[in-house]
């Protein structure tokens, strides 16, 4: 008598990954949709020959949607989001494996798997003048406000100019690279009066100036190795006058007169001149003609 056998298999083995922990560097300017770790890296195995499902998870508080698989039965991780290394820089991401459908009734195992993922910073801001003010709440947006200094007319100062709020400074707000900044002007300076110091953003006089115009520069930051990555910063250059003394009145006492019953806007007249109004008058060394 022969007895033919019949094995039949059962669900009685779990996914296996070939690793349960990885580690990856993921650039900041990653383009979306690329690759972060591809699906031969990240598939699992069953001895039962089931077919695997994938989820993908996050375990960081506020790094939901930057990743996600390509499928349900593709495990392969993809940028969904761009990144932002001042939002975050390293986030956990946790694949998991099942031998069955989420929701199934029948028996299912499941196996996971860790993927440790570092942002590295990328040149992706350009310079920021300093001081500035952010105006957005992840602080990569940083504008700042106008730079103004004074000069006299027919003057050449020996030291750089001082300005407000503060001296012409930029920096590379990618602070893990610090990129080196130069300084230029590029509008505003059409009679070549003043000119800025490539390296410290010191502005100076190349000759004195002969109007009391202002003068409206457009300073710019560079980056040494990125041309492309550029700031424009406003300077105005007001030109006044010298001004070293004080004002002063021409006398140090005035004494006037008035009469009982006199009418609203009358002259105060001069203590014993019943005709000449009382007249308050200030000189000032600076203006000799004024």
């Amino acid at each position: 008598l022969e007895i033919q056998v019949t094995i039949l298999d059962v669900n009685d083995n779990s996914p296996v990954f070939k690793q349960t922990n990885l580690t990856t560097v993921v650039p900041e300017d990653t383009k979306l949709n690329m690759t972060i770790v591809p699906r031969e890296d990240l598939s699992a195995t069953d001895a039962d020959l089931d077919i695997i499902y994938y989820e993908l998870t996050t375990t960081v508080m506020g790094t939901d949607g930057y990743f996600a698989i390509k499928g349900v039965n593709n495990p392969e991780v993809y940028l969904q989001k761009a990144l932002d290394y001042e939002r975050f820089n390293s986030t956990t991401l946790v694949l998991y494996a099942r031998d069955r459908p989420v929701g199934s009734t029948e028996v299912t195992h499941t196996a996971s798997m860790t993927i440790n993922i570092y942002i590295e910073q990328a040149d992706t801001k350009p310079p920021w003048f300093l001081p500035c003010t952010f105006i957005n709440t992840n602080k990569s947006i940083c504008i700042s406000s106008r730079y103004v200094g004074t000069v006299n007319i027919h003057e050449i100062p020996m030291e750089p100019l001082h300005l407000e709020p503060g001296p012409i400074y930029a920096i590379d707000p990618d602070y893990l690279l610090n990129e080196r900044i130069v300084y230029s002007i590029v509008g505003g300076n059409g009679d070549n009066t003043l000119s800025v110091d490539p390296d410290t953003g010191n502005l100076t006089m190349n000759k004195a100036a002969t109007s009391l115009d202002s003068y409206l520069l457009q300073v710019m930051a560079t980056q040494v190795n990125n041309i492309q990555k550029y700031a424009i910063a406003s300077v105005e250059i007001k030109v006044v006058s010298k001004n070293n003394y004080p004002p002063y009145f021409e006398r140090r006492l005035y004494n006037g007169t008035v009469f009982l019953g006199l009418a609203p806007r009358s002259f105060v007249l001069q203590a014993g001149e019943h005709l000449a109004p009382l007249v308050i008058q200030a000189a000032d060394d600076d203006f000799p003609d004024v």
